[in-house]
């Protein structure tokens, strides 16, 4: 439990992160500036928001968790599963967006194929992000707990709240400002947890002793790449096929909550720099969110459930106000996530479905309005959809496995949209619509497909390859877009002419 000095410091931080939310509440006068800040970005922001967007308090919580259970190979996700595909981002796919002044990646894909696939794309991720919601929601109580002693709909509720209010009213700007305060704190919190970890498990050399000493079934703990043949989600072909070549890309390029932040940025400079700067302090993070359950597994070996590590390990090794500053870190990862997931799906919601297609030319506020009404719906969604979680091996499982249902096939459009101008509206269609209808069956096969429980890494790269697929045999038989309805939504098509010479992109 919490003591005084440790309530002092987390009030203090909630009090101080709605505050710093809600005066940033009065620059938003616009959709726009809702959205997309009126991109007035600095890229230094962005990069910091981008880091605590993708790691979240259920990074902290479930990494650790699978760590504890399966070794350092849950570090993949950040090395493997970020950086590069980040640099490719950040040199390709991000100025493309940029220069195309879409406020969504369906919004272009539905420019590069049609309003069909826009709207599919555009669904699928607001389902993704309503009940990634309710994940984080129940990641929140799975903390509190044992920590503060709460009831799970107690810490469900105030979280909501309390991330709600700044988003609501904040919109894009409050939430990377905040981010930026919360980066701080994240990356402070999980140093404490390390530090005063390793120094209880004898420095890195007792941790490897005391792991070591659990027995046969530890030895490949310490293994980044896993064998086939050993009960993990993470094994070795899965870490390169599904996850380096797909999940990765598809994550940090083709993920609105993330992309939505560099195209808010003020120039294409920045928006490439943002990228960049988040690529590097991706690098720390499975420090942070990876070691905790090595520590806990060390120190305090038996647990049942792999993602109590965490909460456990802070109870027993912090004193107070250290446990204090850690939970104020916990809560910044959090609330990061919730609210750009809010944010993002607000956005995706208002641009690509209901100014699309249900209210088309209302005024700019009329929007913003359904924005801020959008947060409202998915914070109800994600509180009432987050016992959910407790149905699979894990939370992080549960995001990765959420994920891998449509990861797969919107990465294969975009890749094929982006550079392949055969690629026609009904065969980005049926190669969405087509490749999650694949990883849907896969996943309901899977016992009888795969040999491991959670097989969320060959469901993403089997989906893939069935969306390229779908996309390339469809499109072939169906008829191409004229060349100058591609012109700057295609790599390496001529955009203009200038001087008589054309000008090409990518």
């Amino acid at each position: 439990m919490l003591s005084g000095i440790d309530y002092f410091v987390v009030i203090a931080y909630l009090l101080g992160i709605t505050a710093l939310g809600l005066y940033f509440a009065r620059f938003v006068r616009s959709a726009d500036d809702f959205f997309l800040c009126g991109k007035s970005l600095p890229f230094w922001a962005v990069g910091m928001s981008i880091v605590v967007t993708d790691i979240s308090a259920s990074d902290f919580v479930g990494v650790a968790g699978q760590s504890y259970r399966f070794g350092v190979a849950a570090g993949n996700f950040d090395w493997l599963g970020s950086i590069p595909a980040m640099l490719l981002g950040a040199f390709i796919f991000i100025p493309y967006f940029w220069k195309a002044g879409v406020y969504t990646i369906p919004e272009y894909l539905g420019r590069r194929y049609n309003d069909y696939v826009r709207a599919v794309a555009s669904l699928t991720w607001v389902i993704f992000f309503a009940l990634d919601l309710g994940v984080l929601f129940w990641t929140a109580a799975v903390m509190f707990k044992p920590i503060m002693g709460w009831e799970p709909w107690f810490s469900i509720v105030v979280t909501a709240v309390v991330v709600g209010l700044y988003t609501f009213f904040g919109g894009l700007t409050a939430v990377v400002m905040t981010d930026v305060v919360q980066m701080i704190i994240m990356f402070v919190g999980g140093a404490t947890v390390v530090i005063v970890g390793l120094y209880n498990a004898g420095g890195w050399d007792g941790l490897t002793d005391k792991i070591a000493a659990l027995g046969d079934a530890y030895q490949h703990h310490f293994e980044l790449v896993q064998p086939m043949d050993r009960q993990t989600p993470y094994p070795w072909t899965g870490i390169l096929f599904g996850l380096t070549l797909v999940m990765s890309n598809a994550y940090m390029i083709g993920n609105q909550a993330i992309v939505q932040r560099c195209l808010a940025t003020k120039s294409i400079w920045h928006a490439k720099a943002s990228m960049l700067t988040g690529a590097f302090f991706k690098m720390f993070v499975p420090m942070l969110v990876m070691f905790p359950g090595l520590i806990a597994l060390a120190t305090l070996p038996g647990m049942e459930d792999g993602d109590h590590a965490f909460p456990t390990l802070v109870k027993t090794l912090l004193p107070p106000g250290l446990r204090g500053l850690l939970f104020a870190g916990f809560l910044a990862g959090l609330m990061s996530t919730i609210d750009s997931f809010l944010n993002s799906t607000a956005t995706l919601w208002t641009k690509d479905i209901y100014a699309r297609f249900l209210k088309t030319g209302a005024s700019d506020r009329h929007y913003m309005i359904v924005g801020q009404l959008a947060t409202v719906v998915l914070l109800i969604g994600g509180v009432a959809t987050s016992w959910l979680s407790k149905y699979f091996d894990g939370i992080y499982v549960a995001i990765q496995t959420l994920l891998s249902f449509f990861q797969g096939p919107a990465f294969s459009i975009l890749l094929l949209g982006m550079f392949w101008p055969r690629a026609t509206q009904w065969g980005g269609l049926a190669g969405l619509v087509g490749g999650i209808c694949t990883s849907i069956l896969l996943y309901i096969l899977k016992s009888r497909l795969f040999t491991i429980d959670d097989p969320f890494l060959y469901i993403s790269w089997w989906s893939f390859l069935a969306g390229v697929l779908l996309n390339v045999t469809t499109s072939l038989f169906t008829k191409r877009h004229p060349p100058e309805r591609l012109k700057g939504l295609v790599c390496r098509l001529p955009e203009d002419l200038k001087g008589g010479r054309e000008v090409t992109t990518c």
